[in-house]
């Protein structure tokens, strides 16, 4: 497996990439997927293109089998505070689910973060995923108790079909 930041030519790769994993349905979607609770995208070419701007320091790490091969996965690393970097978006194609890619891109992530001196990987997750907390959980990561409020209202990130969403806060020592 080789990991690589993304290019930026290959943004609109990734854009269908996550948005296929999180808002895919049915025969087309994961077990990731949030299409049951949340409408839309999950992230556009133009958000993306802004997000990574406001981060000069954060990047797409992609996964694929080889160098010239189609991206597999892909997972944002951001510096967020002092030994503490965030980890967001991890992202695998949907067919490809059942590869163990996942933790294969999670642990590649961390290990990035960790050469470039996180003490501590930080995440988010919508607060009614127990299937993926869980899967977190068993990779070591642990609830904090915080929690953070969904963005409704900003439809860059698709609109939610429930009012009760939130984010919990998970967090692992590298």
């Amino acid at each position: 497996m080789l990991f690589a930041p993304a290019l930026p030519s290959e943004h609109d790769a990734l854009v269908a990439l996550v948005n296929s994993a999180y808002r895919g349905q049915g025969a087309q979607a994961g077990w990731t997927t949030e299409a049951g609770y949340i409408d839309g995208q999950r992230i556009d070419l133009e958000s993306l293109r802004a997000d990574l701007a406001a981060a000069p320091q954060a990047l797409i790490l992609t996964a694929r089998d080889d160098a010239d091969g189609p991206i597999l996965g892909c997972v944002w690393l951001e510096p967020a505070e002092a030994g503490a970097w965030y980890l967001g978006m991890l992202t695998i194609r949907p067919d490809l689910q059942d590869r163990q890619l996942g933790r294969t891109l999670l642990a590649a992530g961390e290990d990035h973060a960790r050469e470039r001196g996180a003490k501590r990987m930080r995440m988010t997750v919508v607060h009614i995923r127990d299937t993926l907390i869980a899967w977190y959980e068993r990779r070591g990561y642990a609830l904090t108790g915080e929690t953070r409020p969904f963005p409704h209202g900003d439809d860059r990130f698709g609109k939610p079909l429930r009012e009760d969403l939130a984010f919990v806060v998970m967090e692992k020592a590298l």
